[in-house]
């Protein structure tokens, strides 16, 4: 049996990223269940599953039910200790918990002000004090535990740790807003905009859900300021380089141009999750390689 993880709209679904990452950026299994947003009735959703009512949501495959992210964070890593989920040093180790702690309990101004919203990118957000007093914390936290623990590489506690899972949507926004960080929080944030599973999180935030007003904000946009995709398109009709998808290896029926060439996949969701940055696919950047 697999752990089945239940998760909402990865546009907007902040929460939902911190779940998705640790089961993704330190390979585990587990089926996924979406949770649309469109309707705002999470918990008539999860009632299946109470007394979570949140996302994102884990059943064991015994059965236990989590409905913290800290929890999901815990669990996963009391039964995949192999993974790294949090550093193996101690003192790196409590840093990162620390790290997490904070993000879950903390940071409201800056989330109420700034919801997640993957899809864009805003030009002329004006922060509040509370919010610039949120950024002030991040900045400081983020350089203690680098400088604490002499880390040479993008993460903040060493190697890529549940830590960093939680403040992936941290980055999100400070990347949507233009949110004015430090040199060192910067590189951090591009550290995540340029991090594969991210941005796979991304692609997938422009294949599944539809546009929700009420994140909206009346402003001018901007490009995504993450690293520029190869450009791709989806097309009406082949023939594709592959006969198979590279994702299921089922037969193709929907269809993408990139780099030239037409490449299929099995449904929609597998061309339109492909399409804002095919190469952070590995089965698809193999495939387009190998062509």
């Amino acid at each position: 049996m697999t752990n089945t993880l239940y998760i909402g709209d990865p546009a907007y679904s902040s929460w939902s990223l911190r779940g998705w990452l640790l089961f993704e950026r330190f390979g585990l299994e587990r089926q996924t269940v979406w949770v649309d947003f469109a309707n705002r009735d999470v918990a008539a959703q999860l009632a299946a599953i109470a007394p979570a009512r949140t996302v994102p949501a884990v059943v064991t495959d015994e059965g236990a039910v989590l409905g913290e992210s800290l929890a999901i964070a815990e669990e996963l890593a009391s039964r995949f200790p192999e993974a790294g989920i949090w550093p193996e040093a101690p003192k790196a180790r409590a840093l990162a918990r620390a790290l997490a702690c904070e993000m879950h309990a903390g940071f409201g101004a800056l989330r109420s002000a700034c919801p997640m919203a993957l899809r864009v990118a805003y030009d002329g957000f004006v922060p509040s004090e509370e919010v610039l007093a949120d950024l002030a914390r991040l900045d400081l936290i983020w350089s203690h535990a680098r400088e604490t623990l002499g880390v040479e590489g993008p993460w903040l506690c060493g190697d890529y740790s549940a830590a960093d899972a939680f403040y992936a949507p941290v980055a999100a926004r400070i990347a949507t807003y233009g949110l004015p960080v430090s040199e060192a929080s910067a590189a951090y944030v591009a550290a995540h905009l340029a991090d594969p599973a991210f941005r796979r999180w991304r692609g997938m935030g422009f294949a599944k859900g539809e546009d929700l007003p009420w994140y909206a904000k009346d402003l001018p946009k901007r490009e995504w300021p993450g690293p520029a995709p190869l450009a791709a398109e989806a097309v009406a009709d082949g023939p594709s380089v592959n006969e198979a998808c590279p994702y299921s290896g089922k037969p193709v029926t929907h269809f993408m141009q990139a780099g030239g060439k037409v490449w299929g996949f099995c449904n929609a969701f597998c061309r339109d999750k492909t399409v804002p940055d095919p190469l952070a696919w590995p089965k698809f950047a193999a495939l387009y390689e190998a062509h």
